[in-house]
């Protein structure tokens, strides 16, 4: 079994402990909830299926059952706090606590990398600017953005970006993209861009003023649609987001870095009845 620091998703090492188990012994879904002290015989396989969360007496009952102390009982309060948590708030704090435990013990958290990267808009503005502003120091960075960052901002995001194999340096003060793929656990991420998303949408605000219509392009639809509408939409702007994708890997040269936002979103809740069916 990996140690527990590696780990972000307490259900899937609840379930690759059972997986573990039951390779070495005859042990069951029943073995396993008595171990944890639970007198549902299915309690554990349905946590692991998350068909079940853990409570907080729950929680101290497996860390009891795993002899978890210290820093990996910390840890596996956290994860489950990450894995359960309703809101972004509870789940970033969660994440930290975990980080800062693992960074301590020095392990490296899977996907802790690609995280830092989507939960600043930092990080993917200077990826495109740095390599496009070969020499240039990251003050000159710095004032090339439209939204206000710091020269420290700039050189700190240069420097975790060549350290994790994003950007790499081709000579003083110059460098290029890696065709390294930025990825990581799938949770972890999915917060990060949520993150990144919000801080978008708030400069798509300020840009409605900040430039002319000849330098921004700013529409949007207002419509009723069905269930089926609403998934040939979302394939199309999915297209459409490949195309625009497919452009930009034939452009040779950066002039201006953009950010380009689909957004779709609900403005009322579903109808019920099919009488509002279309």
């Amino acid at each position: 079994m990996e140690s527990i620091l590696k780990y972000q998703d307490y259900r899937r090492f609840l379930q690759d402990f059972y997986d573990w188990k039951k390779r070495t012994s005859a042990f069951s879904w029943r073995d396993y909830s008595k171990m944890a002290g639970f007198a549902s015989p299915v309690f554990m396989k349905q946590v692991c299926e998350g068909k079940a969360n853990l409570g907080k007496k729950a929680t101290v009952k497996v860390a009891d059952a795993f002899n978890f102390v210290g820093m990996e009982r910390d840890y596996f309060f956290n994860m489950v706090t990450y894995t359960q948590a309703k809101t972004d708030e509870k789940r970033r704090y969660a994440y930290a606590e975990m980080q800062s435990i693992a960074n301590a013990n020095k392990v490296n958290l899977v996907g802790a990398e690609a995280y830092k990267y989507y939960d600043s808009w930092v990080h993917p503005v200077v990826r495109e600017l740095a390599p496009a502003m070969p020499g240039a120091m990251p003050k000159e960075i710095a004032n090339k953005c439209v939204n206000k960052v710091s020269a420290r901002e700039i050189m700190d995001s240069i420097k975790f970006q060549v350290d994790s194999g994003f950007l790499k340096r081709v000579g003083d003060s110059t460098y290029a993209q890696t065709d390294k793929l930025i990825a990581g656990d799938t949770q972890s991420i999915s917060l990060a861009v949520r993150s990144m998303n919000r801080q978008m949408a708030s400069f798509a605000v300020d840009a409605i003023d900040r430039f002319s219509a000849e330098e921004r392009f700013i529409s949007g639809i207002t419509m009723g649609v069905s269930n089926d509408a609403y998934g040939k939409i979302v394939e199309v702007l999915r297209k459409c987001r490949e195309q625009v994708q497919d452009i930009i890997l034939k452009d040779d040269k950066v002039e201006r870095v953009l950010r380009l936002n689909l957004q779709l979103f609900p403005l009322t809740q579903k109808l019920d009845g099919s009488e509002n069916e279309k």
